[in-house]
């Protein structure tokens, strides 16, 4: 009934007359309900964080990365694999609607991404620096989702199996840094203390602003859409595009 709900909000967004001027919030919203679609918890928060973009490129904003609004633009129409976070999904999406009596447009961004913790909660990310801009009344009691959708003390799903090619296979790595640098154009190249490096693509238009020593560090890394990989820096949560040197 709560996924028949929200599918049936995103077609009263998208049917809206076109003589009226939609705003770049509202473009975001019917975007991130065409996500849905996806199965995997990972490709479907990429998806919601790359339907972000008409928001950003209102505010001036530098891009959502490049991976994330390409899926958001290209999400199937089906889905794609089973859903098993449709509770989780109506909380972020709930807390996002609540963002909506925000009268600023950044305020709203913030709060759109700060809606999105539930799920980081879920894949282990860090938490999210807007956390705690969504309103509390538009959020859905954490233990009544669990109750509707599984045990408490559920088994946690078997990790997947290594893809072809993948240096981690479908879940995301975290470890420390030993070393990075910028080259001329702000590009990055990092050295994990796995002996792994790093470089920042160069259609990556996020900038890192590093400083301090490397091992101060932690970072994630996981494969993403369309064959790349991501970096995100878990202090400053800001998700880059890398290709490995080594």
């Amino acid at each position: 009934m709560r996924s028949s709900l929200w599918f049936l909000i995103a077609a009263v967004l998208m049917l809206a007359p076109a003589a009226a001027q939609a705003r770049p919030r509202d473009e975001v919203m019917s975007t991130a309900f065409r996500c849905a679609s996806l199965g995997s918890s990972r490709l479907w928060l990429d998806c919601y964080y790359g339907a972000a973009q008409p928001a950003r490129a209102a505010l001036g904003l530098s891009p959502a990365p490049a991976a994330q609004v390409q899926l958001s633009r290209t999400a199937p129409a089906t889905a794609s694999g089973p859903v098993s976070d449709s509770a989780i999904r109506d909380q972020v999406m709930s807390g996002a609607f609540g963002c909506n009596r925000l009268p600023g447009e950044r305020q709203w961004l913030d709060c759109y991404y700060g809606a999105a913790q539930p799920m980081r909660v879920r894949l282990g990310l860090a938490p999210a620096p807007q956390a705690g801009l969504v309103p509390r009344a538009s959020l859905v009691p954490q233990a009544s989702l669990v109750s509707r959708t599984a045990p408490v003390r559920s088994a946690p799903p078997p990790r997947p199996a290594p893809q072809p090619g993948s240096l981690f296979g479908a879940d995301a790595t975290r470890v420390r840094m030993a070393a990075y640098s910028f080259d001329k154009s702000g590009s990055f190249t990092v050295t994990l203390a796995n002996g792994q490096v790093w470089r920042q693509r160069v259609d990556d238009a996020n900038y890192a602003h590093w400083k301090g020593p490397a091992s101060s560090h932690v970072v994630s890394v996981s494969g993403g859409a369309f064959g790349h990989w991501r970096l995100e820096d878990e202090y400053d949560h800001v998700i880059y595009s890398v290709q490995p040197v080594r």
